[in-house]
């Protein structure tokens, strides 16, 4: 049996992924047309290339579907569970790095800290009879990240499109998402509270942790991470 390795399908992540296997001597690329989805590896034997969207690579990976794989730390941990017990991190590859972080209106100038925020979120309840909202398409993240630091008298709500925009649009009072140089949070009134990182995200290489691998696979992986020096 081959060795299937997922990788983003379109864009940026793409084809800096691409990039970073070739410079260790692995050529990955599309086969055929530009919109199909098949891929072919040179350099290495036994490794079959499969493009997916960066939001599948850890649900494929975790039901062994794929062994290895290329996506974001943030989408693992937010899409698996105790996902440390389910793949396992090969290599940081040094690109696609965006943070999650938590951020509040700048008119809330009181306002810099996660205990700050519980005692907003407290009086907020009690002054409107509902809990402070928090937009964001990261609920299992968030929800932990805030059980740690103690926060409550909150709720998530899901935000499918500009996450930035829910506060001006009255849908959230404060959102947690993903910003590369936080332009975008200043340009709608926004700021990142001083201890609201919640995860550094990078493209990164996973494997499995299910059983059921064979000879050759293992073989194919030493091979592999040999030839990418890991």
């Amino acid at each position: 049996m081959t060795l299937k390795l997922g990788v983003p399908s379109k864009g940026r992540l793409m084809d800096k992924t691409f990039d970073w296997f070739a410079e260790r001597g692995v050529t990955l690329r599309k086969a055929g047309r530009a919109r199909e989805y098949a891929g072919a590896v040179d350099g290495i034997d036994g490794v079959e290339l499969v493009l997916l969207s960066a939001g599948e690579i850890p649900r494929e990976l975790a039901a062994g579907r794929i062994q290895l794989g290329v996506t974001g730390s943030d989408l693992v941990r937010e899409r698996l569970a105790n996902w440390d017990s389910r793949l396992r991190e090969l290599a940081q590859l040094g690109f696609g790095g965006a943070d999650l972080i938590i951020a509040v209106p700048q008119a809330w100038i009181d306002v810099d800290t996660l205990d700050d925020l519980d005692a907003v979120a407290a009086a907020f309840r009690a002054a409107h009879g509902h809990r402070l909202r928090i937009a964001t398409k990261y609920h299992r993240l968030v929800r932990d990240f805030l059980r740690h630091h103690g926060v409550a008298d909150y709720q998530l709500v899901d935000s499918q499109g500009a996450t930035e925009g829910t506060i001006r649009n009255e849908t959230a009072e404060a959102i947690a998402d993903i910003t590369s140089t936080g332009e975008t949070l200043r340009a709608n009134g926004l700021k990142i509270l001083s201890d609201g990182l919640i995860h550094s995200s990078q493209a990164t290489l996973f494997r499995g942790r299910r059983r059921g691998w064979t000879d050759a696979q293992r073989s194919t992986l030493k091979a592999l991470e040999a030839r990418l020096g890991l």
